[in-house]
């Protein structure tokens, strides 16, 4: 699957901790798009999407949630939970967020700008799609 666990370095003393985020070293892309989910309400789940080119970096900088990634193939559950944790979810993945802790903040960095057209919302046209290129 498409996804991998990036290890952050967190640098930090008795003042507290720091994690410098850098494209093309920790990073494995250029970043040209972030945005966060925060105040997320108890029982609801977001994502419910996948992208046809866009690579996103999902780090929890406050709190937990867990996340339902799917290939076509095989799901999986990974639950963020540690700021100095990045999740690189590629494109071509279908993605759910769901048990945000009340405290969630959820920051993604993105490879591209907004596009709607990237986006694929419905999960059989997902199936579709993922089966056509392997084919």
């Amino acid at each position: 699957m498409k996804i991998k666990l990036l290890s952050l370095q967190s640098h930090g003393d008795e003042r507290g901790s720091l994690i410098a985020l850098e494209q093309d070293k920790n990073i494995p892309f250029i970043i040209k798009r972030v945005y966060y989910l925060y105040g997320t309400k108890p029982g609801i789940s977001r994502g419910f999407h996948a992208h046809k080119h866009l690579s996103q970096v999902a780090i929890a900088v406050r709190g937990s949630c867990r996340f339902v990634l799917d290939d076509g193939k095989e799901k999986i559950n990974v639950v963020l939970d540690n700021p100095a944790q990045g999740l690189l979810i590629e494109s071509n993945i279908w993605r759910e967020m769901h048990d945000f802790s009340e405290d969630c903040v959820l920051m993604v960095l993105a490879s591209e700008l907004y596009d709607e057209s990237d986006y694929i919302r419905n999960y059989d046209d997902f199936l579709n799609a993922v089966n056509k290129t392997e084919v």
